[in-house]
């Protein structure tokens, strides 16, 4: 069994949360993939320098500038951090981009109304370097950045590298795809933490997008859950606590 699990930017941002999950990610006992997400880490860093934000259906449009600064944001402090916490616990575990070992390789967005700028959809995943890592005792911390193999790095959003991951992994690794965020699973009213849907389908999630009950960032999240679990993956979205457990809400 091998866990992906993507931590979102809330979790990022608070370091209760954080020592939350990473203290369950090392409970797991084996070595697993953790995708993170940026938080506001980025966010601020761009107000600080003077540099614009646009957020399009929870993506952000990422100009030439925007992406030094998530770069600086991703592949620096918030990588580099989670990778020091689990060492701590005494989790080996390396640090990677989708530029290094070639581990995402992805293309630029096309969108027929907005220009996403550098941001880039998965193409192709090296699980070489992935299986040689965990089958050595490494974790694998990986930061939302990927490249097109022509020299340009890419923002690709956290949801859809975990997703892009977990469905290029063997089968036979019996993968579960954990995205783990604040909340105790997808919620049918935000102000009611038990209001928590038990299991989401892929016929269910155009009525939730109409009810609002999915919206802004959950949209990718629940859209590459959906794909990853059509191929047979094991797709739960769930709190940090929840990890390693079967809490919160099944995607079929």
């Amino acid at each position: 069994m091998t866990y992906v699990i993507k931590i979102g930017g809330a979790v990022v941002d608070s370091p209760l949360l954080l020592n939350d999950v990473l203290d369950r990610c090392a409970a797991l006992g084996r070595p697993f993939i953790l995708v993170h997400g940026g938080g506001k880490v980025a966010t601020k860093l761009a107000a600080d320098l003077g540099v614009e934000q646009t957020m399009v259906d929870g993506r952000r449009v990422t100009d030439a500038e925007t992406l030094r600064v998530v770069t600086m944001a991703y592949a620096g402090l918030i990588n580099k951090n989670v990778v020091a916490q689990l060492q701590a616990r005494g989790v080996q575990c390396i640090g990677m981009t989708g530029a290094d070992a070639d581990l995402v390789r992805a293309h630029k967005r096309n969108h027929p109304t907005i220009d996403f700028g550098f941001v880039g959809d998965v193409d192709a995943v090296n699980t070489d370097v992935l299986e040689l890592l965990l089958a050595n005792g490494i974790s694998v911390v990986v930061a939302p950045l990927t490249h097109d193999g022509k020299g340009s790095l890419l923002n690709t959003n956290a949801d859809t590298m975990a997703a892009g991951i977990a469905m290029a992994m063997d089968a036979g690794a019996m993968i579960q795809l954990r995205f783990i965020y604040e909340h105790h699973g997808v919620l049918r009213d935000i102000n009611d933490p038990t209001s928590v849907i038990g299991v989401i389908t892929a016929s269910d999630v155009d009525g939730l997008i109409a009810d609002g009950m999915i919206s802004k960032g959950m949209v990718p999240k629940i859209s590459n859950a959906v794909e990853a679990a059509k191929v047979g993956i094991n797709v739960r979205i769930q709190h940090t606590s929840a990890l390693g457990t079967e809490e919160g809400t099944l995607v079929q």
